[in-house]
């Protein structure tokens, strides 16, 4: 049995399904304009989504929606351009005023710490390659407020343009 079928009976507690008198009365309010909404309203017991699914394995024509309003027409005339059209450009990036940027943090040495070593006040900034042998973390004086030491929270908290120009 295919289940296909325009006139499949109702299944057990799904109301009282798509009788031939049901899709007869659907193809005539669907000529007739309503919406799907209002075709579930007239038939009852079936939902809009149901109207618009039998309308689809239907093949029944598609219309023009007329529920929504047009929008309104450009009321400004339109302004004389010349032949060129002007392009306009992406805003340049944001840059440092040479006077204000700050001086690179001065490098540190790091104490390569593993993990299990490190104290609550130790910079977590992790040196190297954590698949090598000699892995480890910084482990200096972390700065107030920050997992790192002042080297490492200028350059973990640094604007991206500034990083930029520093590589």
């Amino acid at each position: 049995m295919l289940c296909n079928s325009i006139t499949s009976p109702a299944a057990p507690g799904n109301g009282p399904g798509w009788t031939d008198t049901r899709v007869e009365r659907l193809k005539a309010f669907w000529a007739d304009g309503l919406s799907a909404s209002e075709i579930a309203d007239r038939l009852g017991e079936v939902t809009r989504n149901a109207v618009i699914g039998k309308v689809h394995r239907l093949g029944l024509a598609g219309r023009k929606t007329t529920s929504r309003k047009p929008l309104p027409r450009r009321t400004s005339p339109r302004r004389n351009r010349p032949g060129r059209v002007e392009r306009r450009l992406p805003p340049a990036p944001f840059m440092w005023p040479a006077a204000e940027l700050p001086a690179p943090p001065s490098p540190v040495a790091a104490l390569m710490l593993p993990l299990r070593q490190l104290r609550a006040d130790q910079c977590r900034w992790p040196v190297g390659d954590p698949r090598q042998a000699g892995f480890g973390f910084c482990g200096c004086q972390k700065a107030p407020g920050v997992p790192y030491c002042a080297h490492h929270a200028a350059i973990a908290y640094n604007p991206a343009a500034r990083r930029r120009r520093a590589a």
